[in-house]
């Protein structure tokens, strides 16, 4: 089954295109790191795939839907890299987590298992606002895996992590594919991909290349997304 696919798309903002002519597949159950310097459209893509942005030309299926139907359906779950959120707000991990489940009588049992899953039982009841940086993505996660998202968008999730955080997110990203979900994560990151990613999409403005990680994060494809030499 394909999760997302994008033919021909072009995407503007403020009247300036950010991306022309873009085609990709996604399929489901893999991960797949999204790479590119900042402007090349990464951010956009994954607006387009959630429902927040319109093509202005082309097409695209999410989970066999139109972006909205897959998003009202609750089967997309969107971790934007920075959440918009007062950190002085009195909200607790489990208030963050629960925030993604609709049915009132499932809502304990689904939320404890997501927090177990990103490793923040032991913080269920701190503010937000007491967590560090790695440990509030992980809460943004788990409010995904509660909400029982099929796919998940990842923006920068990497981003001023510390390694450990950054090693349980990415043992999470695995599970979640592991039992037949999507996962696209946005990085600058090209350091051992092959390790936790099965397929890359390279993106500058259009599709650099994509396919199987190894086939696609090349030194010579790298230096046309980033401008500079690099391996996965």
């Amino acid at each position: 089954m394909t999760a997302v696919e994008v033919e021909e798309a072009t995407v503007r903002r403020a009247r300036r295109t950010v991306l022309r002519d873009v085609s990709v597949r996604v399929e489901a159950g893999r991960v797949c790191a999204l790479l590119g310097m900042n402007g090349a459209g990464k951010s956009t893509l994954f607006d387009v795939i959630a429902d927040r942005l319109p093509l202005a030309g082309g097409s695209i299926e999410v989970l066999g839907a139109t972006p909205r139907k897959a998003r009202r359906a609750g089967r997309v779950g969107y971790v934007v890299q920075s959440e918009r959120i007062d950190l002085d707000f009195p909200v607790t991990v489990r208030g963050v987590v629960s925030m993604g489940i609709a049915s009132r009588r499932e809502a304990r049992q689904r939320t404890d298992d997501a927090i177990e899953r990103v490793g923040l039982q032991d913080l269920v009841d701190r503010p937000l606002g007491r967590l560090s940086g790695g440990q509030r993505k992980r809460a943004f996660l788990a409010r995904c895996l509660a909400q029982r998202a099929e796919l998940i968008l990842l923006d920068e999730p990497f981003a001023g992590v510390d390694r450990p955080s950054e090693l349980t997110l990415r043992q999470a990203i695995g599970d979640l594919a592991a039992d037949g979900n999507t996962v696209i994560v946005s990085t600058h990151d090209v350091r051992e991909l092959d390790t936790w990613c099965d397929d890359a999409i390279v993106l500058a403005g259009r599709v650099v290349a994509s396919g199987p990680v190894r086939e696609t994060v090349t030194a010579e494809r790298l230096a046309q997304a980033f401008g500079w030499e690099g391996s996965a």
